[in-house]
């Protein structure tokens, strides 16, 4: 669940954000920002070969875009979009999911020594890099990470990048990386010796249902069952994928499988109704219509500003340039016992929170004539949230908004409960 740290601005409170730099731990810093210097140390270029890497990964760039129907499922296993992978969208995604972890807190998944966690769709092990070196409480626990992908290139490479981070920020203490990898080539559904305490798995669902033609609702319980199989009791679960409308359908569709089998969402939500934001239909009781299309999905955004110099050009000499990271994703797990509140309690409807309402910003600004506003996701439906000039909004931060003898209007193109603040 995100780190709380509220913010009061009169009658606008902001509880938590997904993506303040600061909470990013000042070793992890330097790796990000010199980590094409790390893969250089592990699988080098020359000069000619650098020089050419800006084409190579443009043509990575098509093949998993708008070439995607005809890509080899082992494109991985080349030398050249391996490479072009690690120095360009590994990077990328290792910013973003550093950012987002580091304003998460794991304390209900309780780590303890001799836990077993399974990372899906691994390649070079992004998301178990980023868990290291965004939660160096986490760096001292012996755990197992079982990494499963269909490359065993790209899992090598992995395993060798990740105990090259992982020997730049070990505290002066240890002596031994306390993680153990075990590489597994296969797919999902591919056996593992152990349950896992904790499943993860970023950007792989989104590859996986490319060429499927079933309706994602029918995926989600699938793919839930496929999860769910691998989990002991009281597991929990983080999925992470693009954010693109087609993947933040199915991250809302899992989130109700995830539901519908008695786990808590730990995060984005904050609220255990339907979703909003769904990408199809704009449900709650304030519908009048409920054919009503809003075409709204849930994904959450940050500028790249901050982002390591060397990466932005790169980007730029690929003809990739990118002004702002995006993703979607799902926290979940067991609902028995919460060492934190959760963004979910922090929105219930009880007493003390009586006149209030919570809202998760799920949009980039909105420009209505001389205001800015912002879709938001909360227990009462889709929101559209208007503060006002001089309050500072940025997609994922988690409101407490006052609304008691607040007029309430609607608007007529979204269904979404307008708010001023």
């Amino acid at each position: 669940m995100p780190q709380n740290k509220k913010q009061n601005l009169q009658d606008m409170t902001i509880l938590e954000s997904l993506f303040n730099p600061k909470k990013i731990p000042e070793d992890a810093k330097p790796v990000l920002e010199e980590f094409d210097s790390i893969i250089q140390g592990i699988l080098p270029l020359n000069s000619k070969q650098l020089s050419k890497l800006p084409d190579d990964i443009r043509e990575l760039s098509h093949q998993l875009t708008d070439e995607r129907s005809t890509r080899k499922m082992s494109y991985m296993n080349s030398k050249i979009f391996l490479s072009a992978y690690a120095r360009y969208f590994m990077w990328w995604n290792l910013i973003r999911l550093v950012k987002l972890f580091s304003n998460i807190s794991f304390s209900d998944v309780d780590f303890q020594n001799g836990d077993s966690c399974l990372d899906i769709g691994s390649g070079p092990l992004t998301v178990v890099t980023a868990l290291w070196l965004s939660h160096p409480e986490l760096r001292s626990k012996k755990i197992t990470w079982y990494c499963l992908d269909i490359s065993k290139e790209a899992l090598t490479l992995g395993e060798n990048l990740f105990l090259s981070v992982a020997a730049r920020t070990m505290s002066d203490t240890e002596e031994e990386i306390n993680w153990k990898i075990i590489k597994v080539k296969g797919s999902l559904g591919t056996s593992i010796k152990e349950k896992a305490k904790f499943v993860t798995c970023a950007n792989m669902f989104n590859e996986a249902f490319q060429s499927q033609t079933n309706p994602l609702e029918f995926l989600a319980k699938k793919y839930f069952a496929d999860l769910k199989h691998y989990a002991k009791e009281d597991s929990f679960y983080l999925v992470i994928e693009p954010g693109v409308p087609r993947s933040a359908r199915f991250i809302s569709c899992l989130r109700d499988c995830f539901i519908r089998g008695g786990l808590e969402i730990k995060a984005p939500c904050c609220h255990k109704e339907s979703c909003p934001m769904d990408g199809r239909l704009l449900k709650g009781p304030h519908v009048k219509n409920p054919n009503s299309k809003t075409g709204k999905w849930c994904n959450f955004a940050f500028n790249t500003e901050d982002a390591p110099a060397k990466l932005k050009k790169l980007s730029t000499d690929a003809k990739l340039t990118k002004t702002r990271a995006v993703l979607s994703f799902i926290f979940a797990g067991s609902a028995h016992s919460s060492q934190t509140e959760s963004a979910v309690d922090a929105g219930s409807k009880t007493p003390r929170n009586a006149g209030k309402i919570c809202l998760r910003i799920a949009s980039d600004p909105i420009r209505l004539y001389d205001k800015t506003g912002f879709y938001a996701c909360s227990g009462k439906g889709l929101v559209l949230f208007i503060p006002k000039k001089g309050k500072p909004v940025f997609s994922g931060d988690l409101i407490e908004l006052d609304i008691a003898d607040k007029k309430i209007r609607t608007d007529l193109k979204t269904g979404a409960s307008i708010i001023e603040q």
